[in-house]
């Protein structure tokens, strides 16, 4: 199994939470030509998790079904967060596994670990449980995905020096952000000496379209350049990086990613001081930091569809798009709760990754488009 090698993969992983869709399943046939594009450009690591609807077994369709074992890295995650009992917990290994039929997993993450449910992953002994299943080969690397502070980051490395990777949350957007704190969690990360696996490093696909003020800065500076090679290319620019993760959803996203990342060249000094001044734009911007990972959606009871009620919200205060705004509001509403049915529970805030005051967010969704 040996130890990492933050070059064996390539710097662009294929991250399958948000894959292309015919109605409401995955789209198993585009998916696999974007696995062959993928591969055909010797890339190799393929990101998946138990909790992503769908996503294992298409992996297994697209991916497992069709090429050799030894070809491709994969990797899954256990979540704990909303299992009640640490049997379950243990399962889902068992069950991602069946998924996907592909025998073991490269790298293993116990997933989205923060200040209100890593105890939980304590409690059911899991890290035990993945050294465990390490040494019966179903593991082959053990790590954890991250949405926390530096302090805690350094808490658990110190704590679990088992651990042979980290996956954060690393963009320019949130580079300096203290809600997520990109510099701060990558600093102790390479403190301790683990490898880092980067996801979000798009935002949810927001930087692909990011503020118009950005949007100008970057045309001028190399207007043949996507906006999202800007932000791949950022992360994937740091040290220590095992490869970046892109939730591609489709063809044209894959083959504009893997134009400039099959033969990747790091950030130049005159690229790196354009993004520090989206940096700066993006710090002065009052954009609700929502990726729409829509881990918030399974937890609230009245079934508000809480990404589009927030992206409307965006896109009227951020876009000044009032009609479209308002279109999207309405069209958010139409099979399940509007903002205003919030009970304030605050189930849905436990579990956001940007540690959104999603409460208040609805409460002036209502204000814009119910009053």
């Amino acid at each position: 199994m040996g130890e990492i090698d933050v070059n064996g993969t390539g710097k662009l992983g294929f991250g399958l939470m948000r894959l292309p869709r015919k109605g409401l399943s995955i789209d198993i046939e585009q998916t696999s030509r974007m696995v062959d594009l993928f591969m055909e450009a010797g890339m190799t690591y393929f990101d998946t998790a138990f909790i992503y609807p769908g996503s294992e077994a298409a992996t297994k369709l697209a991916l497992v079904d069709r090429y050799p074992r030894e070809s491709y890295t994969l990797a899954t995650k256990l979540f704990a967060s909303m299992v009640p009992t640490e049997k379950m917990a243990k399962g889902e290994l068992e069950t991602s596994l069946k998924r996907t039929g592909a025998g073991y997993f490269d790298y293993y993450l116990l997933h989205a670990l923060q200040a209100n449910n890593y105890r939980k992953y304590e409690k059911y002994h899991l890290w035990d449980f993945v050294k465990e299943e390490k040494a019966r080969g179903r593991i082959r690397h053990i790590g954890f995905s991250f949405h926390d502070s530096p302090e805690l980051l350094d808490e658990i490395l110190t704590d679990h020096p088992e651990a042979e990777f980290v996956q954060l949350q690393i963009n320019y957007a949130d580079w300096e952000n203290p809600g997520i704190q990109s510099r701060g969690v990558y600093e102790v990360a390479r403190k301790h000496g683990k490898p880092v696996i980067v996801m979000e490093p798009v935002k949810g696909g927001t930087l692909a379209k990011p503020l118009k003020e950005v949007q100008s800065l970057f045309d001028e500076a190399n207007p043949n350049a996507s906006y999202a090679s800007w932000a791949i290319r950022f992360a994937a620019s740091l040290d220590g990086i095992l490869t970046v993760l892109s939730g591609m959803s489709n063809v044209a996203q894959m083959e504009d990613n893997l134009s400039y990342m099959k033969d990747f060249s790091p950030l130049s000094d005159e690229e790196l001081r354009v993004i520090q001044k989206a940096e700066t734009i993006y710090g002065a911007s009052k954009t609700i930091p929502c990726t729409a990972c829509r881990y918030c959606t399974t937890e609230c009871p009245k079934h508000i569809d809480i990404p589009t009620v927030l992206a409307a919200v965006n896109k009227r205060q951020t876009g000044g798009q009032i009609e479209a705004a308002a279109t999207d509001y309405e069209a958010s509403a139409q099979n399940g709760g509007k903002a205003s049915d919030c009970i304030k529970c605050r189930r849905c805030e436990t579990t956001c990754p940007q540690h959104i005051t999603i409460t208040e967010e609805l409460e002036k969704a209502v204000g814009l488009f119910e009053k």
